[in-house]
């Protein structure tokens, strides 16, 4: 039987998450500018293929492929009026592909709007946005709502206590570091290890951001923010350049399970990769943890 997953953190154990969505999305096919909850509903085999991927590669926490899937950003697709359909859709396809050994995680990202009163988005607005992202992934059987890639504070907190009206699942958050160690708020890795803390949010990190070097740094100061919450690091492949007019990213699967290794040292719980990579760099991350 399967543990809850806050049951496997506490016991100490390090969970491989999975790679990069859009960008695998896109090699399998997805045109530019369609944002990949649209094949959820219109080319479910391909996220189902993709996610068996990470899991055949070794890993054991699988996003679901919702990062856009608020009503916000889904309605610049005109898909707005299935926001409920695609994350449940979205989770049973992920529950499909991964079986009953290990965990889905709700992908829940930022809304694309400007909190106020910099913007118009009300914390009332952002709240309701991402309550109803949440039932529905929770309907459809996810382990644990897994907000990420935030760089805004007061839309963080909302999105925390949006996932926490619509369900009881435990919420985990990560931000990207993306500006010179801070997000693009101007959020430093602390403030947002304190402020989740606060809101008693067990698990935090950091994803996406720039070179996954700079996790070396960004995770002892959430660590000494937030002692007792669980570390997640899900760092880019490496920064994105043209080659041929492709964009290429630069970690390899080696060095970032060289680097995967140093973020568990360092006491990351969770470890995956984000933008850039590919099941290659997962295999690679679980062949150096599961043979430590």
């Amino acid at each position: 039987m399967r543990l809850p997953i806050l049951e496997r953190l506490a016991a100490g154990d390090v969970l491989i998450a999975d790679g990069a969505t859009g960008t695998m999305l896109q090699a399998a096919g997805l045109p530019a500018g369609t944002p990949g909850e649209a094949w959820v509903l219109e080319r479910p085999e391909e996220i189902v293929r993709l996610h068996r991927a990470y899991v055949q590669a070794g890993s054991q926490v699988i996003l679901t492929t919702t990062f856009g899937g608020t009503r916000a950003r889904l309605k610049a697709a005109g898909l707005d009026p299935q926001v409920a359909e695609i994350n449940r859709r979205a989770a049973e396809l992920a529950r499909q592909a991964m079986g009953d050994e290990g965990y889905v995680a709700g992908d829940i990202g930022p809304t694309g709007e400007m909190m106020a009163p910099i913007g118009k988005l009300t914390t009332a607005a952002a709240v309701e946005l991402f309550a109803e992202q949440a039932q529905a992934l929770a309907a459809g059987g996810v382990d644990v709502i897994y907000i990420e890639t935030m760089s805004d504070l007061n839309e963080a907190r909302a999105a925390v206590e949006g996932a926490r009206q619509a369900c009881a699942l435990p919420v985990f958050c990560t931000f990207s570091f993306d500006t010179h160690g801070r997000t693009s708020m101007g959020v430093s890795p602390a403030q947002a290890a304190q402020a989740m803390a606060e809101l008693g949010v067990p698990a935090i990190g950091a994803n996406c951001g720039h070179a996954p070097e700079e996790l070396l740094d960004i995770l002892p100061q959430m660590r000494q923010a937030a002692p007792e919450a669980y570390l997640i690091a899900k760092p880019n492949a490496g920064l994105p350049r043209l080659v041929k007019r492709q964009v290429v990213y630069d970690a390899t699967p080696e060095r970032m399970a060289e680097l995967a290794r140093r973020y568990i040292e360092l006491g990351a719980h969770i470890v995956g990769t984000c933008c850039g990579s590919s099941p290659a760099h997962i295999a690679a991350i679980a062949a150096v943890i599961c043979g430590a």
